[in-house]
């Protein structure tokens, strides 16, 4: 008699496991774990930068890993920041796994760091169903995009914690409708914050990272609908 696995569920539990360990790893160290999701091309890396920069200045410790198939392009757009930066080739896998994002940090993660933003690789749809041990999971849309990503997306959008629009200075250019967008948001996943930004006007970037500090805090995240167990702040 023959008995069919389903490899799928498996690994996503396995992996999940792991993701949990990590979490609990990382926050009795008090660092609170930022998962950025997008498309290729939505300026995550600019806006990361940003960020990175503003968070050194208020004396915050910040790190970022970045993951890409090839190349290390981002790690050194990243470290113009002044934050240590670790690159992550994939090697063709489209999605970060918890081991991977584990792996790569022992041994490397500075002590004392506050904030590891993870970029994750440019895809909306593996990436999704990977949890990487992060407290918050954040997705980012450019304008550039159309009103419609969520609904198209829904798993990426369904189970973000926060949801960022970039490049809002070439809104009017791209006949951007942000009402239709935020609505769509909120069919996918009701409730979830929503931060608009511009790296190249340097606007917004403030915003993100005070949501990110208040879960540094303890602040409770958003639960979205599609996920049964929210991640616990690094506070918890």
């Amino acid at each position: 008699m023959c008995r069919s696995v389903n490899v799928e569920q498996a690994v996503l539990a396995k992996n999940d496991s792991l993701a949990a360990a990590l979490r609990t790893d990382l926050a009795r160290q008090q660092v609170t774990v930022v998962n950025l999701l997008s498309s290729p091309g939505s300026g995550k890396t600019e806006l990361l930068t940003e960020v990175l920069r503003l968070a050194l200045a208020r004396g915050i410790a910040a790190a970022a890993l970045t993951a890409d198939l090839a190349t290390e392009n981002d790690a050194r757009r990243l470290a113009r920041s002044g934050a240590p930066v670790k690159q992550l080739l994939t090697g063709g896998l489209c999605h970060l796994e918890a081991r991977q994002v584990s792996g790569h940090l022992a041994g490397w993660l500075p002590a004392g760091t506050e904030l590891l933003f993870v970029e994750n690789v440019g895809n909306l749809v593996c990436p999704a169903a990977y949890d990487i041990g992060e407290t918050l999971r954040v997705v980012l849309m450019a304008v550039t995009e159309g009103e419609d990503k969520p609904l198209k997306y829904p798993a990426a959008f369904g189970s973000a914690q926060l949801v960022v629009v970039t490049k809002t200075d070439l809104a009017r250019a791209a006949g951007f409708d942000e009402s239709v967008f935020a609505s769509n948001v909120e069919r996918v996943n009701p409730g979830v914050g929503l931060v608009r930004t511009s790296a190249r006007r340097g606007q917004g970037a403030d915003v993100l990272l005070e949501r990110v500090l208040a879960v540094r805090d303890g602040r409770p995240v958003h639960r979205p609908v599609l996920t049964g167990t929210p991640h616990r702040s690094a506070a918890t």
